[in-house]
């Protein structure tokens, strides 16, 4: 191997590793892009109350956050009759 392969080598090794790290920051940057992250966290929530698999809704998790927002108004409707 003679010192123009080993330069040519070096050189096809330094592309290489520039490509990867471009693919690693296009990527980076797609992940922490606001939208992706609004369009990541909205599809976990619907995934909270709709199974992925069928598509029917998840009513244990439908009647748990029903009830906490009756409960969060009960409290603050009890509350502003108190002080009153």
């Amino acid at each position: 191997m003679g010192k123009d392969d080993q330069l040519s080598a070096l050189e096809q090794e330094i592309e290489e590793t520039r490509e990867r790290l471009a693919t690693t920051i296009d990527q980076l940057l797609y992940r922490s892009h606001p939208k992706t992250i609004v369009s990541r966290e909205v599809a976990d929530i619907k995934a909270h109350f709709v199974d992925r698999s069928t598509g029917q809704p998840r009513t244990d998790n439908i009647l748990k956050a029903a009830g906490v927002a009756v409960g969060v108004i009960t409290f603050f409707v009890v509350v502003r009759k108190v002080v009153r």
